[in-house]
């Protein structure tokens, strides 16, 4: 048997076409919705940080609050 394209290469069968068809679309839809998804985190993450930023600096103007005497306990 001699080597040629056809003796190697044999041409997919319908269902093996609509396979690969069907495999390429779910990857790629898969993909999409990855990269929607990281992009989401990435930009909660960014608010997240801003306001845990505005909190600190917030927290850093107000003045300490002094500690209430405790109250004496009675016994006896």
């Amino acid at each position: 048997m001699a080597l040629t394209k056809d003796t190697l290469f044999r041409t997919p069968s319908r269902a093996e076409q609509k396979q690969a068809t069907t495999d390429s679309i779910a990857r790629s839809i898969v993909d999409a919705e990855t990269a929607a998804r990281e992009a989401k985190s990435e930009r909660l993450r960014k608010a997240r940080l801003e306001r845990e930023a505005a909190e600190r600096e917030a927290a850093a103007e107000r003045p300490a609050a002094k500690p209430r005497p405790r109250a004496k306990s009675r016994r006896g």
